[in-house]
């Protein structure tokens, strides 16, 4: 680690677990830029927003019935994962030895983590690239489980989420981002989590749908006929996640420099345009400016910028939002080709644009836009006559969807035969609403009126007969 005006080069120990006070000194700040701590603990937090907004998005795409079910899943993927992180999940991605697939436990219980100069960055310590880096997984399972709508039972869901994180996502991420794993030694670039966020968590929602079968109702050339419940939802779960992005793209710069300031850039317009492309594309079949397709294509243009938003030139990020838009509305309609109910096209949007910026990033990367942070050098892709690049992101997709996919199916069928974690609600229990059966708590206060109507209205002021009346002996289903 070189040091730059304002810090000391760190002295330490380097290279195996150790919490810096092998340095020798009593402040060990000494070795780090504040501006550099200050930037990736806000890009953390606002990473953390974004997980809740993953929850409002598919909640207003889902049914009434399920619509607070997906927010408590959100939140819960926060606490079960971010344990997890805490227990062995930080040390099995980023310990500073391993294998070329995983980690080891070097760094178990957050062990000898500290000062010493992270993985990913020699800018930023161990413990601070381990808060953000544990924003990254708690937000990959939320973003899978969206397949889990209407059907799923919440507490096979927890299980799922720390063991899926475990088997699946820390592999992926340690051999993607950490110096020892196979696709980082092979040259395989991926910034911000393309597969392992978004590949394997479209991989994940796929294998999820297939395992826990079809709604009561799905028709294999029309899905459900309903139309999402809330577009206010899903406008709040973009913006929250819009703004969230920021910290995502931006903060895996792992430093406050000119190059997080591009990813930024970005990031925003791949949104922008992707927003737009996908907005036109539904405007040519039903003359209407959709706001959840807006929504959709900026969502699309965000995932596909994901892994090259620190390799990628403004104009770049253009063909980004246009090409990643196109490829995720058009991969909308996979499922009904797979006959697979996906309810919320975690997979098209997600997985699909995930592989598609993946493969995009092999040919615009380039080298001297990675070159911004000062210290980073790359062959780049394409544009830099590096031709072999698209090559290392065909083998990175390949690896990440086909693994995170297998496992996830083999993780699924193995919880779905241990007593008390089968995943799926019964047939009556569907019907009702997942909020009803698993939580017994609504999104609106509204709907829990209508389906307890004795308890609020007097004798004899509904007509008899009437359904979900103080009369009636059934309550009104909510859908």
């Amino acid at each position: 680690m070189s040091a730059s005006l304002y810090v000391t080069e760190y002295n330490g120990t380097t290279g195996i677990a150790d919490a810096g006070y092998t340095t020798g000194v009593t402040d060990l700040n000494q070795f780090y830029e504040s501006g550099d701590f200050a930037w990736i603990m806000t890009c953390a937090a606002l990473v953390l927003l974004m997980i809740p907004g993953v929850g409002f998005f598919y909640s207003g795409l889902a049914r009434r019935k399920s619509a607070l079910s997906l927010i408590m899943l959100s939140m819960l993927s926060i606490a079960v994962v971010d344990f997890q992180w805490f227990f062995w999940g930080y040390s099995l991605t980023f310990s500073h030895t391993g294998s070329s697939f995983i980690g080891d436990l070097n760094n178990f219980g957050l062990m000898k983590t500290l000062a010493q100069p992270s993985v990913g960055s020699t800018k930023i310590p161990d413990i601070l690239f381990c808060l953000y880096q544990g924003m990254f997984a708690a937000i990959t399972p939320a973003l899978a489980i969206g397949a889990a709508v209407d059907r799923a039972r919440v507490l096979p869901c927890i299980v799922f989420m720390f063991v899926w994180s475990t088997i699946v996502y820390d592999p992926i991420a340690y051999w993607t981002w950490n110096a020892n794993g196979w696709s980082f030694v092979m040259g395989g670039l991926d910034f911000a989590g393309g597969t392992p966020v978004h590949i394997s968590s479209g991989a994940a929602a796929l294998a999820f749908s297939v395992m826990i079968g079809k709604r009561a109702g799905y028709h294999k050339s029309a899905g459900l006929p309903y139309r999402p419940h809330n577009v206010t939802h899903i406008v709040l779960g973009t913006v929250f996640l819009w703004v969230g992005w920021f910290g995502f793209n931006g903060g895996s710069a792992l430093a406050a420099n000119l190059r997080a300031v591009m990813a930024c850039i970005v990031t925003h317009l791949a949104a922008c345009v992707g927003g737009i492309t996908w907005t036109l594309l539904d405007y040519r079949l039903e003359k209407k400016w959709s706001v959840v397709g807006f929504c959709s294509g900026a969502i699309s243009g965000l995932v596909a910028i994901t892994p090259a938003a620190g390799f990628v030139t403004p104009w770049a990020a253009v063909v980004f939002g246009i090409v990643g838009a196109i490829s995720c509305n058009f991969a909308t309609k996979l499922k009904f080709l797979m006959g697979i109910d996906e309810a919320l096209d975690v997979f098209a949007v997600h997985g699909i644009g995930g592989i598609v910026g993946n493969l995009l990033t092999g040919i615009f990367a380039a080298d001297y836009i990675a070159a911004l942070d000062g210290f980073t050098s790359i062959p780049g892709g394409w544009i830099n006559h590096n031709y072999i690049q698209l090559g290392y992101q065909v083998a990175d997709c390949v690896a990440g969807f086909s693994y995170s996919f297998v496992l996830t199916c083999v993780i699924l069928f193995l919880l779905n035969l241990i007593p008390g974690l089968s995943l799926r609600v019964s047939a009556d229990n569907e019907d009702i609403g997942i909020d009803d059966d698993q939580l017994g708590e609504f999104a609106y206060d509204y709907v829990e009126l209508q389906r307890h109507t004795s308890d609020v209205a007097l004798p004899n002021s509904i007509p008899e007969g009437r359904a979900g009346s103080s009369k009636s002996s059934e309550p009104e289903k909510v859908v």
